[in-house]
């Protein structure tokens, strides 16, 4: 059984971030979801030992904020609950190793509403034809929502997750979007 953050996890998921590294130069920003913290964390260990100048801007949900909190407060914060259909980022309690990675290595760490996620989600469908779960949809959410800041950068997006049905995913479009799709 492996827990949700671990050494041997954090460095398989680093072979996303350096594949992008090597794909992707002169990144300016990349926007990663966090649930329990070993995306963003490959990400910026990735980024520190290829040297690179990329800002990491993590992403929660707003009805999961616990990362986000921390991140603002500089120490853990716990939350009461973490009620967002983007599962893999309802977190409630940060845990202390990635946190402190998060802490010293990213630029900034933000929330997205559900609606924000399921317009991302319905972005992703739409344009490239991927069903993308709500945490793998975050972090399109919230570059959509920084594209005024990001003229003439070049940013990139993880979609880490579409373990979706189409069933669930027009249910949550249609509740966050309100109207059918």
């Amino acid at each position: 059984m492996v827990p949700p953050f671990h050494e041997d996890l954090v460095k398989g998921v680093s072979t996303y971030a350096l594949e992008l590294y090597r794909a992707v130069t002169d990144l300016d920003v990349v926007y990663v979801p966090i649930g329990m913290g070993s995306g963003i964390c490959s990400l910026i260990t990735v980024r520190d030992l290829l040297r690179l100048k990329t800002k990491v801007i993590g992403v929660t949900a707003k009805n999961a904020a616990a990362f986000a909190l921390s991140f603002a407060a500089g120490k853990a914060v716990q939350t009461e609950t973490a009620n967002t259909f983007a599962d893999g980022m309802a977190c409630r309690d940060p845990q202390a190793q990635p946190l402190e990675v998060i802490l010293k290595g990213a630029e900034d760490v933000v929330s997205v509403s559900e609606a924000q996620i399921a317009e991302a989600m319905v972005a992703y469908y739409k344009d490239i034809h991927n069903l993308a779960e709500g945490a793998g949809a975050a972090a399109l959410a919230a570059l959509l929502a920084d594209r005024s800041n990001l003229k003439g950068k070049r940013a990139a997006t993880i979609l880490s997750g579409g373990n979706i049905d189409l069933t669930t995913f027009l249910a949550i479009v249609n509740s966050h979007l309100g109207k059918s799709r």
